[in-house]
């Protein structure tokens, strides 16, 4: 799997979200469709309203639609966009954690829940309490604690919030002030709730300063994603507007994280959403690109590829185009 692979022919799909379940890989993508609605920083061109699961026995065997697991017209409180979600096991249940847009154009993040890691999943009447922005993922640790990190600029609204209470005025920081940091969050024991506060997921330079704002090469703007290896907490995110996918390291899941480097160079297309996970003895990569589309970057198709550690535990630089 030195080179990529294209997972989904006969619709387009991004954002995979990649756990291992019951020995095989479940993957929870977006689901691209062509609304009709014109490109604009707000992302209303995204216009998912639903969400498909696809298994793998092995990583180049063959992928299996188990169709709609979850659709925006069975969300009670929804209001429109279907975004970047993630899922989670604990206790014999599975949990489906997804973005939406409430009635008032806000983003919550909602959970829905199933006996079956491919769903159908149930929603819950409301959101999370206390949730905001996108881009779920979840994380959980040797002990069983379970992490959520979330959060996105522009479209995903992070900056409409202070201390995860909402502004009058969203405004990014000015260029010389810290960067916006996603957030963390320790989940209930019932996985349906936040069981904290959450906290700010900050990312250090190579000085212990924390990454600025109009450092767009390297700071934070969505798609949180946490692995940990060799005992390290790798916190993995896309750079937005200058698409890259970078990584940050540190010693515990709230951090702070030191930056480390550049995981993938730009694809085709604007976004990079990703995750990372071990499947028999390697790590792959897993992310999308618009080549199939012909360069639409709202109609994605997810891959996946190996991906590769130093010895000192650096992960290697994969190329977004390749040869």
């Amino acid at each position: 799997m030195k080179k990529s692979r294209y997972l989904v022919e006969h619709m387009y799909t991004a954002d995979p979200a990649v756990h291992v379940f019951n020995g095989k890989l479940y993957i929870y993508p977006s689901h691209d469709i062509d609304a009709g609605i014109p490109e604009n920083d707000n992302g209303d061109h995204f216009d998912m309203r639903d969400y498909h699961v696809f298994s793998m026995d092995s990583i180049d065997g063959e992928v299996t639609d188990h169709e709609v697991a979850l659709d925006v017209k069975d969300i009670r409180w929804a209001g429109r966009q279907l975004w970047d979600c993630d899922a989670a096991f604990k206790n014999g249940k599975y949990y489906l954690y997804f973005p939406l847009k409430d009635k008032t154009d806000i983003f919550r993040i909602g959970v829905a829940v199933s006996e079956k890691p491919e769903g159908p999943f149930v929603p819950l009447d409301n959101p999370i309490r206390g949730s905001y922005s996108i881009d779920p993922c979840v994380f959980c640790d040797d002990d069983g604690t379970h992490y959520m990190y979330f959060g996105g600029l522009w479209g995903g609204q992070l900056q409409r919030y202070r201390d995860n209470k909402a502004i009058e005025c969203g405004q990014l920081p000015d260029d010389e002030q810290p960067a916006l940091p996603s957030r963390v969050v320790k989940l209930d024991d019932d996985m349906l709730e936040f069981g904290e506060e959450p906290k700010a997921v900050i990312i250090l330079d190579e000085n212990g300063e924390p990454l600025k704002a109009g450092d767009n090469e390297r700071r934070f703007f969505e798609a949180s994603w946490m692995h940990k290896y060799k005992g390290k907490y790798y916190f993995s995110y896309s750079t937005g507007d200058t698409h890259k996918l970078c990584y940050a390291v540190g010693d515990n899941p709230y951090g702070p994280f030191t930056y480390q480097g550049v995981i993938l160079t730009p694809v085709v297309g604007w976004t990079t959403h990703h995750s990372i996970v071990e499947f028999k003895g390697k790590w792959y990569l897993f992310y999308h690109d618009s080549v199939p589309s012909g360069g639409k970057t709202w109609l994605r198709s997810m891959k996946v590829i190996e991906l590769e550690y130093t010895k000192e535990g650096s992960i290697k630089t994969i190329e977004g185009i390749e040869d």
